[in-house]
């Protein structure tokens, strides 16, 4: 039987930024996106992802305690809410919509690992999240997902596949509840 070596470890096809935008981020998204105490400062937050490489459109609200890892991989549509302790974990592509909602302590995870591998080898996935989208408190999206239009993933509910427009999705793994009706 085979057995896991870490360090054996490389994640060489992550580093796609170089180191002192590496460290840039690192100290600015510890005093400014994950600081409890910058609560309403979307604007100015806005500008910082921009300047980090992030495509992001007007109406951003970010609350404090949010975590992501590479803005140079994300893309925000217009009016999006990212709540409190939101976790964004993309080692590539993150692109989030139009009036999406990320609630507190949601997570998007864009990276995992080869177990099969002996060195545990990197992976790295994309996470398409479309217009209209709720991912609700606690909720986590997996690597490779892509959640259509309009689409709820309810508390706590996992998301390790597509999610089809309009659906509402609870447990883990999530699975259809019911339609999405949307009223004026």
């Amino acid at each position: 039987m085979e057995k896991v070596e870490l360090a054996k470890f490389s994640n060489k096809q992550y580093m796609q930024a170089g180191l002192l935008r590496r460290i840039s981020w690192f100290i600015v998204s510890m005093l400014i996106f994950r600081n409890p105490f910058l609560a309403y400062s979307y604007f100015f937050k806005a500008i910082i992802l921009r300047l980090f490489g992030a495509q992001v459109g007007k109406g951003l609200v970010i609350k404090p305690s949010v975590n992501i890892r590479c803005p140079w991989f994300l893309e925000i549509g217009d009016n999006v809410w990212l709540g409190e302790g939101v976790l964004i974990e993309n080692f590539s592509k993150v692109k989030l919509g139009n009036n999406v909602c990320l609630s507190q302590g949601a997570a998007l995870i864009g990276a995992g690992h080869d177990y099969k591998k002996a060195a545990f080898d990197l992976l790295l996935y994309q996470i398409i999240i479309e217009d209209g989208v709720w991912i609700a408190a606690r909720a986590i999206v997996c690597g490779n997902v892509k959640c259509a239009s309009h689409a709820v993933l309810t508390v706590g509910s996992v998301a390790t596949h597509n999610l089809e427009p309009y659906k509402v999705y609870q447990g883990n793994p999530a699975v259809v509840k019911r339609e999405r009706a949307i009223t004026v």
